[in-house]
């Protein structure tokens, strides 16, 4: 029986891929971390590697390049999934050589497609990887830095229901010359249906992260460093609570 090994820090995630890919006969291994997914490689050695890039401990390009360096599993299929559709993580994915990328949110069945591909023809260390690109939709711009955030008066805003949201803010058109910056922001902010406006400088890339704070705040954190996204996540995730009780 084929040997599918999933990645993710999430368990409900894990959960949900596990019950798809055990319908199709697969026996599936699951693992919350990178050191985690590391000692089950070397120990079960599974024919298909499945993981999230944003990990506690390590990231997905690390999991990608320890199995392209193994001895024994250097043309074991390697699959990243993605929170974040940008050039950078299709840069990085054909840089450690994994076989293919799928960004969230995506289907069970289109899961168990690509993991079908994956496995046809080929079995553990029988044939070397390929360094393709992986295919993925056009890259979507990342939020730069010096975010200036506005909240709309009309409405308060909600907690994150699960995971940080990943917040691409679209270019604010120009507006009349006699408004003054705050007020053109302030009047985008208090249109019908908006939460909030942010603005940032475009020279400097970075990825703005957003949690729910109780039922009354919203936490903003800008990270431009892209590979130590996964650490500020969890750091925030354990932050909130404390936060929530100095409200």
């Amino acid at each position: 029986m084929r040997k599918v090994l999933v990645v993710d820090d999430s368990l409900s995630v894990r959960k949900v891929v596990e019950k798809a890919l055990e319908r199709q006969g697969l026996h599936v291994l699951a693992a919350g971390s990178g050191a985690e997914a590391i000692a089950m490689i070397d120990r079960d050695r599974p024919d298909v590697v499945i993981c999230d890039v944003i990990l506690p401990d390590q990231d997905g390009y690390q999991i990608c390049q320890y199995v392209r360096t193994h001895p024994a599993l250097g043309a074991t299929p390697v699959l990243l999934i993605s929170g974040i559709d940008n050039g950078t993580v299709q840069a990085r994915a054909a840089e450690v050589r994994s076989d293919a990328v799928m960004f969230k949110p995506f289907g069970v069945e289109e899961l168990v497609r690509k993991i079908d591909n994956l496995l046809a023809g080929r079995s553990n260390g029988a044939k070397q990887s390929t360094n393709a690109a992986p295919s993925a939709t056009a890259p979507t711009p990342v939020a730069p830095s010096s975010p200036m955030a506005v909240s709309s008066p009309a409405t308060a805003p909600s907690p994150a229901a699960a995971s940080p949201v990943t917040s691409a803010p679209e270019p604010i058109s120009p507006a009349p010359s006699d408004q003054s910056l705050k007020e053109r922001l302030q009047g985008l902010a208090g249109t019908p249906g908006v939460r909030f406006v942010v603005l940032t400088d475009r020279d400097e890339a970075g990825t703005l992260l957003l949690q729910g704070v109780g039922s009354s705040a919203l936490l903003a954190v800008l990270v431009g460093d892209q590979g130590a996204l996964g650490k500020v996540r969890y750091y925030v995730r354990k932050a909130v609570p404390e936060l929530v009780k100095a409200l």
